[in-house]
């Protein structure tokens, strides 16, 4: 400890994992604080009572692996009727339909992001990333040898891409854009007319748009859930999303890699064989859980997602409301959607902590309460909270982290002396 800062080391931005963060975290834990632990680190709804899937999904699953029918390998890009179901699923809501063969049944999300880099990775090559953004981006870009380009999303602007930024980035090299809506880590959700301009701006520089869309739905501001596949026929979308956060079971695994392309820009043998031959070298979900997707999709009631919608506004509404109360801390948008809301740390009012990663150390020693360093999602002096928690635990969590700012603030220290 120097000058009452503590001292971390920190991995560099393309190495950064949430899980290794929070692991450091958790290792800070004061043994002797007799506070309980609250988490608000991890996108895990799973970790509080109010979130739970449907029965629905659960019983699938049972007479799946009950039915002694699916203890067997499937087929290496997924099972045919759950790529059926799942290209029905997406189509519902795209001008065109997508078929089976669009779609590539993967372990979770995080294995269709390291899909879609792989496939689209070759010497030399580079790839736009929001900033902040999802760690995992540039982890697997970093192990693929594509060279990392960060575009700015504008906290101003409700978190919409900088578009000037993109097309200074983008050059010959530049093999694909990534945009993740609705938005983790800053709980925005992109208009039409935003998504569009998107597209547009993919379609000039000629590259495909990667749509990161695992948190899609989970909306509850004034925009509604575009998916960026509405404009496949512009440009070329690799969409990649999961059961994991609208059904509310993360440890599944079960997610997709899919292409959106009707107009064939991008679909031929020379890219969708190699994808193919991939697969055959991934280890994708468990059959029993693919076998139960379709019974999934079909029969969840819309009762089911209103729930956690309504669950989400609520927690999402009091952590704006608390956040507002804490004097060095600022919110530049309140949350319309996923599970997570960007935070802005004045560090220039806290009298004894250095930056936002020994805040998160101190704050988990001193109140047992983990949050993310914005360093993790690529802001520095930013937080990441997740707000998918049980109302009473989230006010309980945001009520320490109001005294530990009051405890640190230089007026306080001050006012002390």
């Amino acid at each position: 400890m120097e000058n009452g800062s503590v001292n971390h080391e920190m991995e560099t931005a393309s190495t950064i994992t949430i899980k290794g963060i929070l692991s450091l975290l958790m290792q800070n834990l004061d043994e002797n604080n007799c506070k309980r632990l609250i988490p608000l680190g991890m996108g895990d709804p799973t970790l509080y009572s109010c979130f739970h899937t449907t029965h629905v999904a659960g019983q699938a699953v049972v007479e799946a692996l009950q039915s002694d029918k699916f203890n067997g390998y499937s087929p290496t890009v997924g099972l045919p009727q759950t790529r059926r179901a799942i290209a029905e699923y997406l189509s519902s809501d795209l001008p065109y339909k997508l078929s089976c063969d669009d779609v590539f049944i993967t372990s979770g999300c995080t294995q269709a992001i390291d899909v879609a880099l792989a496939m689209l990775a070759r010497p030399g090559a580079n790839v736009l990333i929001p900033r902040p953004g999802f760690p995992i981006y540039e982890l697997c870009a970093t192990f693929r040898r594509l060279e990392i380009r960060y575009y700015d999303l504008l906290p101003e602007n409700g978190w919409e891409v900088d578009l000037d930024s993109v097309e200074a980035l983008a050059d010959q090299n530049t093999v694909g854009f990534v945009i993740i809506n609705p938005g983790n880590p800053c709980g925005n959700v992109y208009s039409y007319q935003h998504l569009k301009k998107i597209a547009e701006t993919a379609e000039k520089l000629k590259i495909p748009v990667i749509a990161d869309e695992v948190y899609g739905h989970l909306v509850f501001g004034d925009n509604p859930f575009v998916p960026m596949g509405v404009f496949g026929s512009m440009v070329p979308v690799l969409t990649l999303g999961s059961l994991s956060k609208r059904w509310i079971v993360p440890g599944w695994r079960l997610g997709w890699f899919v292409i959106n392309d009707p107009s064939c820009m991008f679909k031929n043998p020379k890219i969708i064989e190699p994808i193919k031959k991939y697969f055959d070298i991934l280890g994708g979900p468990a059959t029993f859980i693919q076998a139960a997707v379709p019974h999934i999709i079909e029969q969840t009631d819309s009762v089911f997602f209103k729930k956690t919608i309504n669950t989400l506004k609520q927690t999402s509404d009091i952590c704006w409301d608390m956040i507002k109360e804490i004097p060095c801390l600022t919110c530049p948008q309140k949350p319309q959607g996923s599970m997570a809301v960007m935070i802005k740390l004045n560090i220039s009012s806290l009298e004894d902590i250095s930056d936002d990663i020994d805040f998160c150390f101190r704050l988990a020693k001193e109140e047992s309460v983990i949050i993310l360093p914005g360093t993790a999602m690529g802001l520095k002096n930013w937080l990441r909270i997740t707000f998918a928690a049980d109302p009473q635990s989230l006010k309980e969590a945001l009520g320490r982290l109001k005294s530990f700012c009051k405890r640190h603030t230089k007026l306080m220290l001050q006012q002390q002396q």
